[in-house]
């Protein structure tokens, strides 16, 4: 699929950015060019490092901010595939810094479409949250407006050929700023603070999410909002698994959490899709024939009201599970695999 093209990855020293990065050239070694767009020179600074010049002269290390449409311009010349990861995203700093929020979730998001439509991209996959799904929160919100805004490029694009969709998952498993990591990082005190011990979270592997993300690259027919099967997992579960010693201390939720997650409200279930390994949130008015989409993927529309929530998922990650994932995803070396008598708990 990306043999011989070119990819930029806007927000591209990230997580999820620094793993799509090490895929592709595994995968296609012949790739053309590799674009990583983001405004942290310090951040770029130490990826060129992983990626030297002789060993990957495909890689391009572009400082710029989607906020800025001209840079945007600029970097998409010669591009053929744009992958948006590029967000601000944490929910509590949103909620205090809102103004900033939607600077660059929504604004970047109007840069990028726009940008796009006046270069040669052909595909553009833009990263959602399942915070965007009925959001309570301003971060929420605004993916949501991003998605929206992505899936109706579809209809102004003209005579282009350039198809735009969109993939929504859960927490990333090990991803910068995410419960996992500062976890591990908590347990040496002694200390686990838990917002709500009823709390639930989807979640996804870094290694899944990429998987996902080329899924959509390569299948998606233009307007798709892509949701995966996953797993969910409960809070207090999670810090079982990482610090069964700790106190496990219930601090309250923060401003715009939520107990539970969601991916596919029972509004969404009228145009929702079965396609086996990921739902496909269908555009309401798609600039192709919906049977056609249906045939083609042998797709099976969900029954009415069905919803998709971190609570009510079937499956859910056992403690041991959620130590084996860390393991494997996050910290190899990660060793409390037994379970001492825990402290009390307050």
């Amino acid at each position: 699929m990306l043999s011989k093209k070119s990819v930029l990855i806007t927000g591209g020293t990230g997580s999820l950015g620094k793993e799509l990065t090490k895929t592709i050239f595994e995968k296609w070694p012949d790739v053309r060019r590799v674009v990583i767009f983001s405004r942290d020179e310090q951040k770029q600074f130490q990826m060129a490092q992983e990626y030297p010049p002789g060993t990957f002269p495909a890689i391009r290390f572009f400082v710029g901010d989607v906020r800025d449409q001209a840079r945007l311009q600029r970097a998409l010349s010669g591009i053929d595939y744009v992958i948006h990861a590029a967000a601000m995203k944490h929910v509590h700093i949103a909620e205090y810094n809102p103004d900033e929020c939607v600077k660059t979730n929504v604004g970047g998001a109007e840069n990028v479409i726009e940008a796009v439509l006046q270069s040669n991209v052909t595909r553009v996959v833009a990263l959602s949250t399942d915070k965007a799904c009925a959001p309570i929160n301003l971060y929420g919100a605004t993916k949501l407006t991003s998605d929206k805004l992505f899936i109706a490029a579809n209809n102004i694009r003209g005579k282009q050929d350039v198809r735009f969709s969109v993939v929504r998952y859960g927490n990333v498993m090990g991803s910068n700023g995410s419960v996992i990591p500062f976890f591990l990082n908590k347990k040496s005190t002694g200390v686990l603070p838990i917002t709500d011990p009823a709390m639930t979270r989807f979640n996804i592997s870094l290694r899944d999410g990429v998987a996902m993300v080329l899924h959509a690259l390569e299948h998606a027919w233009g307007g798709e909002l892509f949701v995966p099967k996953i797993p969910s997992y409960r809070i207090t579960d999670l810090a079982q698994a990482i610090g069964p010693e700790c106190e496990h201390k219930v601090i309250g939720i923060r401003p715009g959490e939520k107990v539970h997650e969601e991916m596919i409200t029972k509004s969404d279930s009228f145009t929702t899709y079965d396609l086996g390994k990921y739902f496909a949130i269908l555009p309401q008015t798609p600039a192709w024939d919906r049977d056609d989409f249906i045939k083609h993927f042998a797709a099976k529309r969900v029954p009415q009201g069905f919803c998709y929530n971190s609570g009510s998922n079937s499956d859910f990650l056992t403690v041991e599970q959620i130590r084996q994932e860390i393991c494997e995803n996050v910290a190899p070396d990660f060793s409390s695999l037994s379970d001492p008598q825990p402290i009390p708990q307050s």
